[in-house]
């Protein structure tokens, strides 16, 4: 009788030794699938950040662009001054808005799965949720110009642009007075813009050093 308590009591044992090497061999495959799948997350972030930068600097270029038009323009505005007419193309130029897109695909998808919680370094979890939250600020700051296009230039433009003039040689913007006012606040909204880009741009260097 003892014998076969010894014998049930050693089978039971090799079954819980064996589920403990089996629980431990699966937890092992996890945590390295897990941290697998957490540096494909690492690198498509940083690729993220990278288009990010690229574009908030292409921007940059265009938006100092518009500032040095608008520069040298505005004081022409009300004059009859014959410079502004040579300047009208570039001063049209000025019309276009600067867009920015972030690209969080990776971000959102790392949220909405549940997988951030695979980011387990506290820095590096705060670093990413305060880059892509400081997205918000610089896209409102970006709103600014198409606000001005949506309730002052476009009624302008309808209003007191002569297209026909144009082709005559003439300047053809009349009531120059508020096409100066609304200049003035494009301008202004191109320095916001220009902050705001810049912001973005340090913002990505320095996740980019974390990251790595």
């Amino acid at each position: 009788m003892k014998k076969q308590l010894r014998y049930a009591l050693g089978e039971i044992l090799i079954v819980i030794i064996g589920i403990s090497i089996a629980f431990s061999l699966n937890k092992c495959a996890d945590t390295k699938k897990n941290e697998n799948l957490k540096s494909l997350y690492i690198k498509s972030l940083k690729e993220d950040i990278k288009v990010d930068k690229k574009n908030l600097e292409q921007n940059l270029k265009e938006i100092n662009t518009k500032i040095e038009t608008l520069k040298e323009i505005i004081p022409l505005i009300n004059t009859d001054s014959p410079e502004k007419i040579k300047l009208r193309q570039e001063l049209f130029g000025t019309f276009n808005i600067t867009e920015f897109y972030p690209n969080d695909i990776t971000y959102q998808t790392m949220i909405n799965s549940g997988d951030f919680k695979l980011i387990n370094e506290f820095e590096l979890k705060a670093a990413i949720e305060k880059h892509y939250a400081s997205y918000k600020s610089i896209l409102k700051d970006y709103s600014r110009q198409e606000n001005i296009h949506k309730e002052f230039l476009s009624n302008y433009m309808v209003n007191h642009a002569n297209y026909d003039d144009m082709k005559k040689g003439a300047f053809g913007f009349s009531n120059e007075v508020l096409f100066k006012n609304i200049l003035q606040s494009m301008n202004g909204s191109f320095w916001i813009k220009r902050l705001a880009t810049i912001r973005g741009i340090k913002n990505c260097d320095s996740l980019l050093v974390i990251l790595k």
